[in-house]
């Protein structure tokens, strides 16, 4: 093992010091300052990019939205920020969740301890000091006693290694780093190579304004309809009187959502039902389609089958080319084993005589050109490629940054063969450094909620009993990770009978496992409290 870093020495005199450090000011690193600063200590939050949000200040390709209604994505923890903030959308835009955690830092005047346009490139755990030395891109130093990376799951992106990328003339944009300025499609020739959920959000926008697009598939997605709408007045005030029961029930739901499955089975119904129940799932917004759905469809192959068919022939019944229609039918999986995407007039958009499907599955993209793609039959010249390849999730946010740990043990190298930690946010040989992304398939803001305030009380316990550092065992650690595929591999989705990011199966070489926890969110939160509980038994104290 290479224990070399480029770190300066310790002894260095321009460290500054903090108490804790923070990677990443987005939904995650937001809460945690402000918690952490509850606790009286000294935090310095590091972001890479230039504004705070982070998915939210990074994803503003046009059409980027929740997928969870809005008024569960949001914060729950402040009672005044709830009735200051009214939201314009029952699915947000990026716009105005940029604009909303921007105020929540201007509100709770977060701003004084962040450091934008600061990257992150190693972080070194002194044994020594039982502290972490953080370096930034430009070369500032910092040492913590407390380290937490929260960098999301969802922001390290994925770029095939097409040859010639960098060639190409034109104009090219990831959808996770795009430009704040509005681009120009008008009259112009587009290539979008994925049709992901990203892709899939961006395609019907984009579709209205080119001259033409072109959109390269790999992999056709079940696709459910978000029926978006206006929040009216009505509603608003309905919210704000309610929302400490809207947040308790997303805390007892299974995921976090506002939905509660079926207890039935679909395959105990007649066919008469089960197709009534689907109808009506499908007028209704969001995720009911998928988590207000019979419960087995969750885990049963032959129950999702009725509904993957049920919604193959919605699709069918959109585009009204047949060929076309069933190269965007999934042939390959089932509904839910891998996330479904929410769209609006996703289907319509190959109903235009200036969009073009390609299936790079049966003709591969052999390279970017100077002038556009080349694929194994035909070669297109585009004014503006735009890659919606989605992101090496929940693994590499982390490993993309040289940390070391006990002995310069490499984080990249522990989690070489998939994530390995405890409760999915300390891991073993990294005293003191805190996971703080949501690492369970829960609505995002409500996990990362309960880490945030786990990770608080945790760091509280450790400075209140005078311990240096808190990490958990090897056994703890192992009995997880097992714990953790045992779960995941009870579901479609984590199973890697699919390739999907929740498995890693979405990048080459990745090793393929159970990225994240797929218990239920009231277990999950028992197996935090039962840890706090009992003292943080499965940790070592020192």
């Amino acid at each position: 093992m290479n224990n070399k870093h480029p770190i300066k020495p310790l002894n260095a005199t321009d460290v500054e010091e903090y108490d804790a450090i923070i990677i990443g000011a987005g939904v995650s690193g937001l809460y945690q300052l402000y918690k952490l600063r509850e606790l009286g200590l000294s935090v310095r939050v590091f972001e890479d990019a230039q504004g705070v949000g982070g998915t939210w200040y990074w994803n503003r390709y046009p059409g980027c939205r929740f997928d969870s209604e809005t008024e569960t994505y949001c914060y729950s923890w402040s009672e005044e920020l709830l009735q200051e903030w009214d939201w314009k959308e029952h699915y947000s835009g990026q716009p105005e969740n940029e604009r909303y955690l921007n105020y929540v830092a201007d509100k709770f005047n977060l701003r004084e301890d962040i450091q934008l346009d600061s990257r992150v490139t190693s972080a070194v755990y002194d044994e020594s000091a039982s502290c972490w030395e953080v370096q930034v891109e430009n070369g500032q130093l910092a040492r913590a006693q407390f380290l937490i990376g929260a960098v999301g799951v969802l922001s390290a992106k994925y770029v095939p290694a097409f040859p010639g990328v960098e060639s190409f003339g034109g104009e090219s944009f990831h959808t996770s780093n795009w430009p704040k300025e509005e681009v120009d499609f008008s009259g112009k020739r587009v290539a979008c190579i994925g049709t992901g959920a990203t892709a899939i959000q961006l395609i019907p926008i984009v579709a209205e304004q080119a001259g033409h697009l072109t959109v390269f598939q790999r992999t056709a997605n079940y696709a459910a309809p978000c029926r978006n709408s206006e929040v009216d007045p009505e509603v608003q005030a309905h919210w704000k009187e309610t929302y400490p029961a809207i947040h308790k029930k997303c805390r007892q739901t299974p995921l976090g959502f506002a939905h509660d499955f079926d207890p039935r089975s679909a395959l105990e119904v007649s066919e008469e039902e089960r197709l009534a129940v689907y109808e009506k799932l499908w007028t209704r917004p969001g995720f009911a389609k998928w988590l207000g759905n019979f419960h087995d469809i969750f885990t049963n192959a032959e129950a999702n089958e009725t509904f993957s068919e049920f919604v193959r022939n919605k699709i069918r019944q959109r585009v009204h080319d047949p060929e076309v229609a069933e190269l965007l039918v999934p042939k390959d999986h089932l509904f839910g084993s891998k996330r479904p995407p929410l769209e609006t007039h996703y289907y319509e958009a190959f109903n235009r005589d200036n969009v073009k499907l390609v299936d790079i599955r049966n003709s591969p993209i052999q390279s970017i050109t100077a002038t556009g793609v080349k694929t194994q039959e035909a070669e297109y010249d585009f004014d503006v490629i735009i890659y919606a390849t989605g992101f090496d999730a929940v693994s590499g946010p982390l490993t993309r940054i040289d940390i070391r740990g006990e002995k310069g043990q490499s984080f990249k190298e522990k989690w070489a063969d998939g994530p390995r930690n405890y409760l999915g946010i300390q891991a073993a040989g990294f005293p003191n450094f805190f996971i703080g992304a949501s690492s369970a398939f829960i609505n995002y803001t409500v996990c990362a909620e309960m880490m945030v305030e786990w990770i608080t009380d945790c760091i509280g316990y450790v400075r209140r009993n005078n311990f240096s550092s808190i990490v958990p065992s090897l056994k703890a650690e192992q009995k997880w990770v097992d714990h953790k595929e045992e779960i995941g591999s009870q579901t479609l989705l984590f199973s890697t009978n699919t390739k999907n990011w929740f498995n890693g199966g979405n990048i080459p070489g990745k090793a393929q496992v159970i990225q994240m926890y797929a218990n239920t969110l009231p277990e999950y939160r028992k197996e935090f409290n039962e840890s706090a509980a009992n003292d943080y038994k499965e940790f070592v104290l020192r």
